[in-house]
């Protein structure tokens, strides 16, 4: 590692950047590449690294129509878990988990990944009943869950009501103590810097608009900014602008994109060392390593790619955060933003060759992409290296809305899915 001196920190500190080495490269396109990658989110820099990294397939364009990470990744609120019920869903997060626990490791790079545990609460019967039925198919999976009564909850995070005047009063929660948070934009730069090492070309502000194809098979990409890209295979991973490219190609995708808002308060002294999630009072809680509290809820109501927000959704959800944390109710929120989620029928995600030969999507995950990162990447990277899903993708195929074999996850999805 190079030193610094005193002079020469001040020096760089000076420069405003124009002396920094760029993470990553800034290269102008190729005529024709094996893979194309549309989307540069964190699912997309995933994929292009693992296609590099774990298949030889280095002939990658990944393009992305703004800035890398700018998207959901850089809109999201950083939960972690992998505490799903059914076997396919929870086999896919768990196996995400696993990539988390090493990822600072395998990308040299600090994702800041915090195991600090995530609470699901429970505030009736049927909440505690569902929750003892979500920990125990868990346990059967290998997947580390507990079920706490009100006193365990109480002792993990003291400072919030579990008295019996409340209108929710909480009678336990699951608790899934590897579950945490993470640092999502040095997600984003960790992946980017991965793949652009192993030789893969990240090409920012270059929006995608038209899937080329002949004979019912992708042949490539036409971009605004650098016109008609060839690959030998296309894979799309654009979250909430899913549908827009399964239409450029011809068919349509059984999604719906809802805008997702979140907000932060400002700084305050650490208090908070866990994940608190409520789906009767629907909102969910953390704190960031600078101090913030970081809060959110479930999606709007309507369709939309709104990433504004509207003021009736942060009155609701400060209202049932402080249902949970009465102490909380002097901190003052900071910044409020939305993002994009699609949504399927069946709360799980679509990980899947389509109807057009060569052309691939990943979407589909709601609200819990971001946890899902290291997972998806692997997974769609074995999907578009092989042309054939392996074990763990092959239940979340496109088919399943044919032959009827739904994955339904509304349940352990939740408020934050």
């Amino acid at each position: 590692m190079e030193k610094y001196s005193g002079f020469g920190l001040v020096t760089h500190a000076l420069s405003h950047h124009e002396n920094w080495q760029r993470v990553w490269r800034n290269p102008q396109p190729k005529k024709k590449y094996d893979v194309v990658i549309v989307g540069g989110g964190g699912h997309g820099l995933a994929t292009a690294y693992y296609l590099a990294s774990v298949h030889g397939i280095t002939n990658i364009a990944l393009l992305e129509k703004g800035y890398l990470g700018g998207g959901n990744t850089a809109r999201n609120t950083t939960i972690v878990r992998s505490n799903y019920l059914w076997d396919e869903s929870a086999h896919l997060y768990e196996h995400a988990m696993k990539l988390w626990e090493g990822l600072s490791q395998d990308l040299n790079y600090n994702v800041m990944f915090s195991q600090r545990g995530v609470l699901n609460l429970g505030h009736t019967l049927q909440d505690m009943r569902d929750i003892e039925r979500r920990v125990n198919a868990n346990r059967l999976n290998g997947i580390d869950g507990e079920v706490l009564d009100t006193h365990q909850v109480q002792e993990i995070v003291p400072m919030m009501n579990c008295g019996t005047d409340t209108r929710y009063p909480i009678l336990g929660a699951s608790w899934q103590p590897r579950a945490g948070v993470a640092r999502h934009d040095a997600v984003a730069w960790g992946y980017a810097r991965a793949a652009d090492a192993l030789g893969v070309d990240l090409i920012q502000q270059c929006e995608v608009i038209d899937i080329i194809t002949e004979d019912g098979a992708a042949v490539g990409v036409n971009t605004k900014q650098h016109g008609v890209i060839k690959a030998d295979r296309v894979g799309c991973v654009v979250a909430g602008n899913s549908s827009v490219l399964a239409k450029m190609a011809g068919f349509e995708l059984p999604i719906e994109s809802h805008p997702l808002q979140a907000l932060v308060s400002e700084p305050i002294k650490p208090i908070l060392d866990t994940v608190v999630m409520s789906n009767q009072v629907h909102g969910y809680i953390s704190q960031s390593d600078k101090g913030d509290l970081v809060i959110g809820a479930g999606i709007d109501g309507y369709n939309g790619y709104g990433q504004r927000g509207a003021y009736h959704t942060i009155e609701h959800t400060v209202q049932a955060i402080l249902e949970l944390f009465p102490i909380f109710s002097r901190v003052r929120m900071n910044r409020q933003w939305g993002g994009i989620v699609d949504t399927c029928p069946d709360a799980c995600p679509i990980i899947s060759a389509t109807p057009v030969e060569n052309l691939f999507f990943n979407c589909g995950w709601g609200t819990g992409g971001f946890k899902a990162t290291p997972g998806s990447g692997h997974v769609f990277a074995d999907l578009l290296a092989k042309g054939k899903a392996n074990t763990l993708a092959e239940p979340f195929s496109l088919s399943r809305f044919h032959n009827g074999s739904l994955i339904d996850e509304h349940g352990a999805a939740g408020v934050a899915h």
